[in-house]
C-alpha cells in the first residue's frame, strides 16, 4: 500500500479527497478520516483499499502542515454554545467559540475566525473571532465574504503603498527618453461606461502597400499602457501584482492588481494627458492579413475617451448628434471600422469559432442589491476593439516565438476525447446531419454554429459546443489557440489588470534591447498545489499542460519558473472567476428570495441525472427543478440526447424545452435556487429527432393528471403516517423517481 503527501480538498457532504503534489493521484477520504483534518491541510496518507471501480481510498497518517488562514462564517448562539458555521461548506464542521473569544460580535453577524485548537477524531475545532465583517444583509457583504472565502488579496501591503506614493503624478522628462513621440496622433480609447482603467488606445489610417498609387491597406496602431516602466522585478509592487495575478471584478467593485494611483492614474491612458505606452504598429492588407508589424516604446496622448455605446451610435449614423460632437475624430473611427471588417473577414477565413451565447450584466441599486439583470449587447464597437486587440496579441506571440525566447502563451486546446464523444452523440441525437471528425478543427465547430444559428434551440446547441472545449490556460508551452484558430497567441493588451501581459511586455522590451528577460519568481506563496488535475469530483482543476510543438533550450530552473508562473496565473484567474460567480449567485439568491412563490416561464438550459436547470425568461436567473418535482414516475437520463424521459408517459425534458415554474426555495448559504414545475409552456422537447413521435398537449395533460394524483396520494399517506407513525416516503433509489424524497434534496449541482 503506497503513501503520498498532498493537499486535502473537503466536500460539503463530509468526505474529502487528497490531491498529490504532482496532480496525478487523488485519494478519497471517508468522513471519519476527515474529522481530524480540515480543507486545504497538507497531509501524509496511505492507500488502504480500492472501491469497485478501482478508485483508491486513503487513511491519514500525519498532518504535514495546517492551513493557517482565517475562516469566514456566521456567529451562532445555540443552546448556550457559541459557534461559527463556515461560509465555505468544504470545511465540513462548525467551529466552537469560547464565550470570552467572541469579541464584540453579535449572533448572526459574519465574522472571521482564527483557530486556537485544531480538530481531532474526538473534538471539534476551537477558534476566536478576529474580525467582525457585519450583518449578513449589509450592502457589499457578499464581496467581503467572497474575497476572504477565496483568499483573494484585497489589501496592499504598507511597502507597496509607500512605493506607489513615491511615484510621480505625471510622466517626467527622463521618462520620455528613447521613446517615439506620438502625442500628435489622434489615438482614442473605447471602453464601457463604467470603466476606470484604460489599458489600450487605437488609431487607424489608410496606407499604401507595394507600388499602388492609392491606399490599399491600413496602418493600425494599438498603444498599450507601459506598466513595466513602473513595476520592476524584485520590487514590492511586483510582488503584490504577481500574488494577485489579475484584477477581480464584482458588481459595483473592483479588487485591482495594482494600487489605484497606477491602475486609474499614472498607467491609465486617460484623455488629454501624456502617458507612456508600448505600441504595436501594424500594416493590414485588404484581405485582413498582417503584412508587417513592429513594437516600440512611445509617449502618447489619448485624444478622447469613447464608450462602446457612443461609437456604435456614430458608426450607425455619421450625421447623428454623437457624431457631430466628435466631428474631428469620426473619420478615424470609420477607418477603424474598415480595418475591423477586413480583420473579421480573415477571422472567418481561419475558421475561428464565434458562438451565439448571451452574456448578462447585473445592475445594482444604491444598496448594492440587484435592480435588474440585462443582456450584454455586443455592438460593432465591441467587435472592433476585440479584433484590434487580437491582432496585437498575435503579433506579440509571433515576435516572441521568432526570437525563441521563453514567455507565457495563452493556450486553448480542442475537446478531449471524452467530451468529443459526448458532443458527437448529442449532435447525432439531434439529427442535424452534421458531425465532427476524430480530430475536429475550429472551422468544423464554426460550421455547426452557422448551421444552427436560426434554430429555436441555437443558444443551447452553442452552449453545448462551448462546454465541449477545454479551458484556456497560461503556459510557456505554445500549442496554439483552438477557438481563435491561431498557431500562437499571447496576452499583451491588458497589463494593468493581468500579470501575464506584464511579463509579455518585459520580454518584448528585453528583445527590443537585444537582451534577454530572466524570470525571477517573487517571494510569495504560489497557487500551484491542487490545480493541475481534478481531485476526484470535488474541485475544478486546470487542463493538462499541452504537448510542445518545439522545445526551447532552457535550464531546468528557468523552465520550472515559467511553468510555475503559468500555473499560478491560470489558477488565480480561475479563483477570480469563482469569486465573481459566487458574488453573482449570492445577489441572485437575494433577488429571488423576494420572489418566492412567483411563477415564471423559462427554458431548460442543462439536463442532469438529478434534474433540470432552467433559465428564467427576462430575469436571466437559473435554478434547479429536482427530479423529484417532475411527477410520480421514473425518469431516465439520456446523456447522448441530454434529456430526461418518463418511462410511463414518455414525456421528455431536453435542453431547450419550455417550462412554467414556481420559485419554491432559495438557500443563501449554498447559493441555490429551486423551482417546481407548474405548467408546460409548450412542447417538452422542441426540435426532437426526426422519426420519433412528438408528444404535445395530450402528454402534458397526462403528466399534469399524474402529478395531481401523486400529490393526493402523498397527502393521504401523510395523514396515515400521523396516526400510525409510519414512513410515507416512496421508494426508488438512484435519483430517478418522482415523489419528494428528502435525501434527494442533497444531490449535488453539477454546474456550480
Amino acid at each position: 500500500m503506497s503513501e503520498l503527501i498532498g493537499q486535502v480538498q473537503g466536500h460539503r457532504d463530509g468526505h474529502g479527497f487528497v490531491q498529490s503534489d504532482d496532480g496525478e493521484v487523488s485519494l478519497y477520504l471517508a468522513p471519519q478520516e476527515m474529522r481530524s483534518v480540515m480543507h486545504r491541510d497538507r497531509v501524509k496518507v496511505r492507500v488502504v483499499r480500492f472501491d469497485r471501480k478501482g478508485r483508491p481510498e486513503g487513511q491519514v497518517l500525519e498532518i504535514v502542515e495546517r492551513r493557517k488562514v482565517p475562516i469566514i462564517g456566521r456567529l451562532l448562539h445555540e443552546g448556550g454554545v457559541w459557534l461559527v458555521a463556515p461560509e465555505d461548506r468544504r470545511y465540513g464542521r462548525d467551529i466552537l467559540i469560547p464565550a470570552k473569544a467572541t469579541g464584540k460580535a453579535e449572533p448572526g453577524q459574519v465574522v472571521s475566525v482564527e483557530l486556537t485548537e485544531e480538530p481531532s477524531l474526538v473534538a471539534q475545532p476551537v477558534g476566536r473571532v478576529v474580525e467582525v465583517l457585519g450583518g449578513i444583509d449589509d450592502p457589499g457583504m457578499e464581496i467581503e465574504i467572497a474575497v476572504r472565502k477565496y483568499e483573494v488579496p484585497h489589501q496592499f501591503r504598507d511597502d507597496v503603498l509607500a512605493q506607489a506614493a513615491k511615484l510621480p503624478e505625471k510622466i517626467r522628462p527622463a521618462d520620455r527618453r528613447h521613446r517615439i513621440d506620438l502625442t500628435d496622433v489622434p489615438l482614442v480609447t473605447i471602453d464601457g461606461e463604467d470603466a476606470r482603467d484604460f489599458d489600450d488606445a487605437v488609431y487607424c489610417e489608410p496606407a499604401k502597400l507595394g507600388r499602388s498609387k492609392v491606399p490599399n491597406a491600413w496602418r493600425l496602431l494599438v498603444a498599450i499602457a507601459d506598466v513595466s516602466h513602473y513595476v520592476k522585478p524584485g520590487e514590492p509592487l511586483d510582488r503584490d501584482a504577481y500574488e494577485r495575478a489579475t484584477s477581480v471584478y464584482f458588481p459595483r467593485r473592483v479588487i485591482p492588481m495594482l494600487p489605484e494611483k497606477l491602475s486609474n492614474g499614472l498607467c491609465s491612458l486617460n484623455p488629454e494627458v501624456d502617458r507612456l505606452s508600448m505600441v504595436c504598429d501594424m500594416l493590414i492588407t485588404a484581405e485582413g492579413q498582417i503584412h508587417a508589424y513592429q513594437f516600440y516604446p512611445a509617449v502618447i496622448c489619448s485624444h478622447a475617451r469613447f464608450t462602446y455605446t457612443e461609437v456604435a451610435a456614430i458608426l450607425a449614423n455619421t450625421k447623428g448628434p454623437e457624431a457631430l460632437r466628435r466631428a474631428e475624430l469620426v473619420p478615424h473611427l470609420l477607418h477603424l471600422h474598415e480595418v475591423y471588417r477586413v480583420l473579421l473577414k480573415a477571422r472567418g477565413g481561419r475558421g475561428a469559432v464565434d458562438f451565439d451565447t448571451t452574456e448578462t450584466q447585473i445592475v445594482c441599486d444604491d444598496n448594492g442589491r440587484i435592480a435588474k439583470i440585462v443582456p450584454r449587447v455586443r455592438t460593432e464597437a465591441h467587435r472592433l476593439i476585440e479584433e484590434a486587440m487580437l491582432a496585437a496579441n498575435v503579433c506579440s506571440a509571433d515576435f516572441i516565438e521568432r526570437a525563441k525566447h521563453p514567455s507565457l502563451y495563452r493556450v486553448h486546446e480542442g475537446p478531449t476525447p471524452e467530451k468529443r464523444a459526448l458532443l458527437k452523440n448529442y449532435l447525432k441525437a439531434l439529427g442535424l446531419g452534421l458531425g465532427l471528425s476524430d480530430e475536429p478543427t475550429p472551422s468544423e465547430f464554426q460550421a455547426l454554429a452557422e448551421a444552427t444559428k436560426d434554430r429555436a434551440d441555437a443558444t443551447q446547441i452553442h452552449t453545448m459546443l462551448l462546454r465541449s472545449m477545454q479551458q484556456a490556460i497560461y503556459t510557456p508551452v505554445n500549442s496554439g489557440h483552438f477557438g481563435l484558430a491561431y498557431e500562437a497567441y499571447t496576452h499583451f493588451t491588458s497589463p494593468i489588470r493581468r500579470y501575464p501581459d506584464l511579463l509579455v511586455h518585459r520580454v518584448i522590451k528585453a528583445l527590443l534591447g537585444a537582451g534577454r528577460y530572466d524570470l525571477v519568481l517573487p517571494p510569495v506563496q504560489h497557487s500551484v498545489g491542487s490545480v493541475k488535475k481534478k481531485p476526484g469530483s470535488a474541485s475544478r482543476g486546470l487542463p493538462d499542460a499541452p504537448k510542445p510543438k518545439s522545445k526551447l533550450k532552457l535550464s531546468p530552473q528557468e523552465a520550472a519558473a515559467w511553468e510555475t508562473v503559468g500555473i499560478h496565473c491560470s489558477a488565480n484567474e480561475r479563483r477570480a472567476d469563482e469569486a465573481s460567480r459566487d458574488v453573482e449567485a449570492w445577489l441572485k439568491c437575494m433577488f429571488m428570495r423576494e420572489r418566492l412563490g412567483d411563477e415564471y416561464s423559462g427554458t431548460v438550459s442543462a439536463v442532469t441525472s438529478f434534474g433540470l436547470f432552467v433559465l428564467l425568461d427576462g430575469l436571466f436567473v437559473e435554478g434547479l427543478i429536482h427530479i423529484t418535482e417532475l411527477g410520480g414516475e421514473y425518469f431516465k437520463f439520456d446523456e447522448a440526447r441530454q434529456e430526461l424521459r418518463g418511462e410511463r408517459t414518455g414525456v421528455r425534458y431536453g435542453v431547450g424545452a419550455r417550462v412554467r415554474v414556481q420559485v419554491s426555495r432559495v438557500d443563501l448559504d449554498t447559493r441555490k435556487i429551486d423551482f417546481r414545475v407548474v405548467k408546460e409552456a409548450g412542447d417538452a422537447v422542441p426540435g426532437a429527432a426526426p422519426g420519433r413521435k412528438r408528444r404535445g398537449e395530450s402528454a402534458v395533460a397526462e403528466l399534469m393528471e399524474v402529478q395531481s394524483r401523486d400529490r393526493a396520494v402523498k397527502r393521504a399517506a401523510k395523514d396515515s403516517a400521523r396516526g400510525k407513525g409510519g414512513d410515507s416516503g416512496r421508494g426508488g433509489s438512484g435519483g430517478g423517481f418522482g415523489g419528494k424524497k428528502s435525501a434527494a434534496k442533497k444531490a449535488p449541482r453539477a454546474r456550480r
